[in-house]
């Protein structure tokens, strides 16, 4: 089945009592057993429930992995896959990450044995340098990078971690499985924030972590379950739901970003455009060689710092002034103060973040409205 046809069609056929077209919600927290010793595949939610196994067979074929398990959030997701790792061990991450993530290492599990390094992910050899023999266990790719959709060569970077012998863990929430496959490049897990494109529609938090090969697949079944981070029936339905029209909304999504980030472009009082749709983004062709589409999000630098980008996020109309992304609304966010808050200020600096950033996720609104918004935040300044 092509793309498309499987986010409508896998793991949609649970009920065959009734034959349902869509999915039942099977919101029980228990199943009885048939005997003692068996059931009829399911016993406590928290452990499976067919609604979410629905979902995370549709999110496993859409990434080409063997086995997904979808949790509360995307957090707990990324939290799953720290969890194949153990304290002392050394894991590498982007110096420019979703600043949730950002916290999470260095203020959560950095406080527990964890050893992280930060670095220029776009440069590989860095990323080579700053492996420690016998104590590097994981690479941790961001690409494109939130908020400045800086790209990570994941080619490259696999084939550094095949030579040392480590794990490699993707976040692929910025692309989405439609147009981009990190297991087709060598990457060993993949994490995604199903709030944002899966669900699409900024009505559900969850999150999911994909594998490839069945000792990964175990281990964060075991873990998910043990941490207690799996997602609720009724927000598997709704991102099982949600996926349904990915294909469709990822072309509006990309076709209005496009727009947007060429206006942006000419427009006099932008310092800079991020969007790896733009040729003079310094790695749109490796967008074109990793990715099967350049994505929904981009992000700019207004001149005037802090002050005007205040100025401009809360003048716009139509783009919402909102965290998050994905959704089919658009929405406009002030990085320092919202989603890579809990970063330092000279972390932010080191990431390239600067007091006049902004990042948009573009819905899937017509493009001239949304040009048309811009551009009145933009003379309001």
């Amino acid at each position: 089945m092509r793309f498309e046809t499987r986010c409508v069609q896998t793991g949609v056929d649970k009920d065959s009592q009734y034959n349902s077209c869509i999915t039942p919600i099977y919101p029980s927290s228990t199943f009885s057993w048939d005997d003692v010793t068996s059931n009829r595949g399911y016993d406590y939610t928290r452990t499976s429930n067919p609604t979410r196994t629905a979902l995370e067979e549709n999110i496993a074929a859409l990434e080409g992995g063997i086995s997904c398990r979808a949790t509360s959030t995307g957090m707990s997701a990324i939290t799953a896959a720290l969890y194949l790792f153990r304290p002392g061990d050394h894991i590498i991450a982007g110096h420019e990450i979703y600043g949730g993530t950002y916290r999470l290492f260095a203020d959560v599990f950095s406080q527990t044995g964890y050893r992280f390094s930060f670095v220029d992910m776009r440069d590989a050899e860095t990323v080579r340098d700053a492996v420690i023999p016998g104590e590097t266990t994981c690479i941790w790719i961001e690409t494109p990078s939130n908020p400045l959709l800086n790209l990570v060569d994941i080619a490259a970077v696999t084939n550094i971690a095949r030579d040392v012998g480590v794990t490699t863990v993707c976040d692929n929430t910025f692309m989405s499985p439609y147009l981009q496959r990190p297991f087709e490049f060598g990457v060993d897990v993949v994490v995604h924030s199903t709030t944002k494109y899966l669900n699409g529609h900024s009505d559900v938090v969850g999150g999911c972590v994909v594998t490839r090969d069945e000792q990964h697949a175990e281990r964060v079944s075991y873990l998910v379950n043990a941490l207690g981070l799996s997602c609720s029936p009724f927000d598997a339905w709704l991102v099982l739901r949600g996926i349904k029209t990915l294909g469709p909304r990822m072309e509006a999504h990309q076709r209005g970003a496009l727009r947007l980030a060429r206006f942006l472009e000419g427009h006099p009082v932008i310092e800079r455009v991020y969007y790896p749709g733009l040729e003079s983004h310094p790695r749109h062709d490796l967008a074109k060689q990793q990715q099967t589409g350049f994505g929904g999000m981009l992000s700019f630098d207004v001149q005037g710092g802090r002050a005007v980008a205040e100025r401009v996020a809360g003048g716009t109309q139509l783009i919402l002034l909102a965290e998050s992304l994905g959704g089919v609304e658009s929405l406009i966010e002030y990085p320092a103060t919202m989603s890579h808050a809990s970063m330092s200020p000279q972390a932010r600096r080191e990431a390239g973040i600067s007091d006049g950033t902004l990042r948009v996720s573009v819905g899937i609104e017509h493009p001239d409205d949304l040009i048309d918004d811009l551009r009145q935040a933009l003379q309001a300044r």
